[in-house]
């Protein structure tokens, strides 16, 4: 009796089963037929009103893995699929290009237009060689176009440096419709390696000019004892002081080049800010004539920062620095910020100063990058490093009105 009932559960399970899949294939917005010999049945769906029908199926089985393939008797212009695909494609951060039968460009995506400084609504229709003025024969595209074989991560080493794919799109009668080619474009990569070699290399030579210097230096120190006071004052007054200089900028490049260890302390904002860095930029204001204005955030009293004390210190004296050179008419007035944004106290130094020309605002972080005489170009490079050493972030903004340098540091909430 227990097996009797127990046989037609199963029955009944398999007509709910077989239920289901027949449902779904009602549901299904397509005419089929589909035979399977080796049970000897046929499934047939006829064609309705507002269906699409089906002109033929393939079947392959790969690895075990059986795989349907259906070809509309309606086909769909592949301009049509272009339009729709174009917008999702801008989205994908490599270079993309359909071609026809013709090698003539039907779609390419932004990320091509923007790195190869294109109008891309002028290269569609175009031939290929047009967008990558290189031979023919050195074009993977058309390449795939005249073999039929499709090329899989080739790495590609002429001036577009990338790797580079390629997949072709046939018509049901065999032919192709398109070739796409999608390219990982690497010429950033290439070019951050090949600077950081030469950082690399620049810094070990500048660690061997310092060791003659430091030389030079103790002889001239020593010479100065046994010479006349005239020669002597020469030393003391040109050329130690030269060498020293010739030093500091070579410890501020290997500080660009190399990372530095840093003194981590805890440091309270109120108080770096109030006593530690004010008592010398007060003492500096006055000297100067400057005005200087803390606006310490209720939102930072409770905060501090890991951080290396001295360094930070450098910081905001190339700032003080920097803000005197750039001094105007009016007299100057320099305000420390400081207020905490989401979990990053943000310290910002800001100035009345004559600015910063736009043209030359995305370079003055560039190491040797400078418009003074007498300047060096690393006061600005060596402290972005110094911030990005504190894991912190360093920009600037400025105009006819002033400059304002903004230093955003990982926080320390007491309490959390």
């Amino acid at each position: 009796m227990i097996e009797e009932q127990k046989f037609r559960n199963e029955i009944d399970e398999l007509k709910r089963e077989l239920d289901f899949y027949k449902g779904l294939v009602e549901r299904l917005p397509l005419s089929f037929i589909y035979e399977d010999s080796t049970h000897g049945k046929k499934a047939v769906k006829e064609k309705k009103e507002d269906s699409v029908s089906i002109e033929s199926i393939s079947e392959t089985v790969t690895n075990g893995k059986r795989e349907f393939s259906f070809i509309s008797e309606e086909k769909i212009p592949f301009e049509e699929i272009e339009s729709f695909l174009n917008p999702i494609l801008d989205l994908v951060p490599h270079h993309i290009v359909f071609i026809n039968r013709h090698g003539q460009i039907t779609l390419c995506n932004n990320q091509v237009a923007k790195d190869l400084k294109v109008d891309r609504e002028e290269m569609i229709g175009k031939h290929i060689r047009e967008l990558l003025h290189i031979p023919d024969h050195q074009i993977n595209l058309l390449e795939t176009l005249r073999t039929g074989k499709s090329i899989v991560d080739r790495e590609v080493l002429d001036k577009n440096y990338g790797i580079n794919n390629t997949r072709i799109i046939r018509n049901p009668d065999g032919s192709i419709e398109r070739v796409m080619g999608a390219f990982q474009f690497l010429n950033t990569i290439k070019e951050a390696e090949r600077q950081a070699i030469a950082g690399r290399i620049a810094a070990g030579i500048a660690h061997e000019i310092r060791n003659p210097l430091t030389t030079v230096r103790g002889y001239l120190q020593l010479l100065q004892s046994r010479v006349d006071k005239e020669t002597a004052a020469l030393f003391s007054s040109l050329l130690i002081p030269e060498i020293d200089r010739a030093n500091k900028i070579i410890t501020d490049f290997l500080r660009i080049a190399k990372p530095s260890k840093t003194t981590e302390e805890e440091i309270q904002v109120s108080e770096f800010v109030n006593d530690f860095l004010g008592n010398f930029l007060n003492s500096e204001a006055l000297l100067y004539n400057v005005e200087m204005v803390y606006d310490i955030s209720d939102s930072v009293a409770n905060c501090s920062f890991i951080g290396d004390r001295d360094e930070l210190f450098q910081v905001f004296i190339n700032l003080f620095r920097n803000s005197l050179q750039a001094k105007s008419d009016r007299l100057l007035r320099i305000k420390i910020c400081t207020r905490l944004v989401g979990r990053s106290i943000q310290i910002t130094f800001s100035d009345n100063g004559k600015g910063i020309p736009s043209s030359i605002l995305s370079h003055v972080f560039d190491p040797f990058f400078t418009t003074k005489d007498d300047g060096t170009g690393l006061g600005l490079s060596v402290s972005k490093k110094i911030i990005e050493n504190h894991n912190g972030l360093m920009r600037v903004t400025s105009s006819d009105q002033g400059t304002s340098f903004i230093i955003d540091i990982p926080a320390s909430i007491k309490g959390e």
